[in-house]
Formats: structure tokens, C-alpha cells, sequence
């Protein structure tokens, strides 16, 4: 995969994610418990833990193993942050918004465009997203994407937010056929 340094859509700008947008990401969402609820890790409680996490980011972007994208209106608003992880013919996405920007379509936009350049890149035929049964909006955006659900994985993931024991996730994707993404909608 070649990533794109800045990618555009109807509503937002992405471009990499970086340590200086710890302060926004932090203030935005990265402490906000709902938020988190579903998600892999706990909410950060200091600026320190953020920026941490961003050199991290900044590191795979380097390394070529995961793209992490700020999401902002083009006004300059932190949305929220969408990653894709190439890993041989597919890549996987994941993305998080801030609680302000929930309901509005900026997921299913950001998920719409990024699946799309994922598909368009040579080598990859199959994006696809995992998220928990119980997470209704984030299984919606999906949908609305163009993903088509493929089944659950029994016992797949530890959200700690939700305990200790492993829990199902959903699993979707969309894939490439004939040198075009299956889904016409696209």
C-alpha cells in the first residue's frame, strides 16, 4: 500500500495523525468513557498518554504497518480518527469519532471513501472491519458503507471496557473482484 498524505472528502480532510494533535484528540475524545465503551484500550487520563500513543502511530506510518488518519471538517474540527492495517491481499479498518460527531454520517463517509482507496491499491481484495454485536451504530456505518456482513467471531476480542472475557465481534468486509469492488454503490 501507498498511502495518501491527504485524502478528501465531501465533508473532511485526512492526513496522518501526529503527536501534535494530542491536545485536540485528547480534549475531543480520547478521555470520553462512551466513547471508548467498545473499543480496545481504556480512555486516557493525561496528555502524556496521548502523545504516547500518537509517537506509536507516527512509527507504524513509518514502518508501513498501520495509516492512521486525523479526521477534521474542513473547518479544522477534530472528527475523529480512521486507520486501515495492510497484512498481505486485505487490509483492515477501524475508526473512532468523537461523541459530538455521532449520527451525523461522517463514519459512513470516511469508512465509504477509505475502503474504496483500499481496494484501488494493487495487491489488496478484501477490506474488512470487525466491531461488537451490542454496537449498533458502529454495525449501521458499516452497512451503509457497503460492507456485507460475513458472520460472528465467537470469543474474538477482549473489550475492556465491557470485562475481562473475550466477546463475540461481527465481522465485515468488501471485496474485490474482477479488478473492481463488488459493490456498486461505490
Amino acid at each position: 500500500m501507498r498511502p495518501e498524505k491527504t485524502i478528501e472528502t465531501r465533508r473532511l480532510t485526512l492526513r496522518p495523525f501526529r503527536v501534535s494533535d494530542a491536545a485536540d484528540a485528547l480534549a475531543a475524545y480520547m478521555q470520553d468513557p462512551e466513547v471508548f465503551r467498545f473499543l480496545l484500550s481504556s480512555p486516557h487520563h493525561s496528555i502524556a498518554e496521548t502523545r504516547r500513543l500518537l509517537l506509536g502511530v507516527e512509527k507504524a506510518w513509518r514502518d508501513m504497518k498501520r495509516f492512521n488518519w486525523a479526521m477534521r471538517t474542513h473547518a479544522g474540527e477534530l472528527v475523529g480518527s480512521i486507520g486501515v492495517t495492510p497484512e498481505g491481499c486485505r487490509a483492515e479498518i477501524g475508526y473512532v469519532l468523537a461523541r459530538k460527531y455521532w449520527n451525523r454520517g461522517y463514519g459512513t463517509e470516511v469508512v465509504r471513501k477509505l475502503a474504496k482507496w483500499s481496494l484501488g491499491q494493487p495487491g489488496i481484495y478484501r477490506v474488512w472491519a470487525t466491531c461488537d454485536p451490542a454496537h449498533h451504530a458502529s454495525r449501521r456505518v458499516l452497512e451503509k458503507a457497503g460492507f456485507r456482513k460475513e458472520g460472528v467471531l465467537r470469543k474474538w476480542i477482549i473489550r475492556p471496557q465491557l470485562g475481562a472475557a473475550p466477546r463475540d465481534a461481527v465481522c465485515y468486509s468488501m471485496v474485490k473482484e474482477h479488478g473492481r469492488p463488488t459493490n456498486a454503490s461505490m
